[in-house]
């Protein structure tokens, strides 16, 4: 029997869109059909005309903190701002205190993540020290890897290269994706200390210490290694114009590689350094107007896959500071993202179907979800954001569900809300408010996950074939 109706709205696909009642029952979408033509027979009836159905959107990069940092952010709290934020499945971050470096640390998230409202995965470490781990990951049941080519918050140190190739030939069978902080640690590291030394701890200084071409090189280094083992991979939080040609290039030799941007990296750029000051640093850093246009194209084009957040609540103690290198990287973005965002495509700049796209369906694709999630469908999850485009509301960060109560986006005024959030068929927000009794709703999307058949390659070369066959 059908549990719920959704009467009269525009359902929104990446492919199209249409007007239709959808029937859910249980978890699934169950029917669409033309307006009033199914039996709400015992089902709720919530009348949508107007507004817009979509996916829910799908945060494939976000950081709740905890265990180890839950004054900034913890699963309840981040999990309830995704909610607010039309967000449906997030995928969070393994830089947490204990990092989730081996099944112990992954068992001790899960418990964590009880608390959730919406679905989600959650990342094992890929590092130096964990390689004897990553096994174990892959058979506890991790969603995907992330590895840090790169420092930031929690300071966890960058694996060698000869760390990374042994890692990615461990995952590679798995099919399993690897995230990359794409950016090269010892060209920072060395810049940073030598900028510091000599006085330079400016906003700007934090640019100067990562110029563009760390994440070239490593974007390269990182499509190289993928190419070799067959390890499918995820370039993270894309900052810059240089990096989207090694991006291309390797899309074109066939490399199994996506990409992601955030808001920041569209929406502000080097001219908005005097206004935030330290407010502003995240890693890598928000640059040039010429790479937000770059990374606005290659979001149109494909070459860069989805939109995520990198949410990443500090306090705004944290956040304030004179000396850029001791402020506190990243600000929250999972409650702000579908906003920011539907104002672009009511300002004409995209169209919603290329919103989902990039917001639910490519990332539903590349993390093993689809088709279960990123579409509204029969037989789908019922993990819709019903879209008020023309709803309009200002950016406060005292009103965020986020612990994290500072944002660059202050102030900023926004056209386009989902006043309702659904996961797998239950409210979750409803009329921009959370509903009671969600808190434990959400699920690890373990049960749904299917990747592609795997295809590694060079395995008569990786380094567990040689040391169980021993070199000839």
């Amino acid at each position: 029997m059908t549990d719920l109706i959704l009467k009269g709205g525009t359902v929104v696909n990446e492919t199209g869109r249409q007007v239709a009642d959808v029937a859910i029952t249980g978890e699934l979408i169950s029917a669409i059909a033309a307006p009033g033509t199914l039996d709400g027979t015992g089902a709720e009836v919530v009348d949508v005309t107007g507004l817009h159905l979509i996916p829910g959107a799908i945060d494939t990069h976000v950081h709740f903190r905890e265990p180890g940092y839950t004054h900034k952010e913890d699963w309840e709290t981040g999990t309830k701002a995704a909610a607010m934020g039309g967000v449906t499945t997030v995928f969070e971050m393994p830089n947490t205190n204990p990092p989730t470096r081996s099944v112990t640390e992954l068992r001790q998230k899960q418990d964590c993540a009880k608390k959730a409202s919406v679905d989600f995965g959650i990342y094992g470490l890929l590092a130096e020290d964990n390689i004897d781990e990553l096994q174990g990951l892959i058979d506890g049941g991790v969603n995907a890897f992330k590895c840090f080519m790169g420092n930031t918050f929690g300071n966890l140190p960058s694996p060698s290269t000869g760390a990374m190739l042994e890692g990615f030939e461990i995952v590679a069978p798995s099919g399993l994706r690897i995230s990359l902080h794409a950016e090269t640690a010892s060209i920072m590291a060395w810049r940073q200390a030598r900028l510091d030394a000599a006085g330079r701890h400016a906003p700007l200084d934090h640019i100067a210490a990562r110029p563009e071409v760390v994440a070239i090189e490593a974007v390269a280094r990182a499509a190289i290694l993928s190419e070799w083992t067959g390890a499918r991979v995820h370039v993270l939080h894309i900052s810059s114009a240089g990096e989207l040609r090694p991006l291309a290039e390797a899309k074109a030799r066939g490399v199994d590689i996506t990409g992601e941007t955030c808001p920041c990296y569209l929406f502000l750029t080097t001219e908005d350094y005097d206004r935030l000051g330290s407010v502003i640093r995240v890693n890598p850093p928000v640059r040039e107007p010429k790479d937000a246009k770059a990374i606005w194209e290659a979001l149109q084009t494909g070459v860069v896959d989805m939109i995520a957040t990198d949410h990443a609540p500090h306090t705004p103690e944290e956040k304030h500071n004179d000396i850029i290198w001791k402020a506190d990287c990243g600000f929250p973005g999972v409650e702000t993202q579908m906003p920011l965002m539907l104002t672009e495509v009511a300002a004409g700049r995209m169209s919603l179907e290329h919103y989902v796209k990039i917001s639910s369906a490519n990332p539903a694709r590349s993390f093993g979800m689809y088709p279960m999630k990123g579409r509204i469908a029969v037989g789908a999850h019922a993990d819709i954001a019903a879209v008020d485009m023309a709803r309009e509301e200002v950016i406060r960060a005292e009103n965020l569900h986020s612990l994290g109560k500072i944002t660059p986006f202050e102030g900023r005024k926004t056209v386009g809300a989902p006043v309702h959030t659904l996961v797998r068929g239950r409210f979750v927000q409803r009329d921009r408010m959370l509903c009671p009794g969600m808190v434990g709703h959400g699920r690890q999307v373990t049960d749904i996950q299917s990747m592609p058949t795997p295809e590694p390659k060079n395995v008569d070369q990786t380094l567990a074939t040689l040391l169980t066959e021993g070199v000839t």
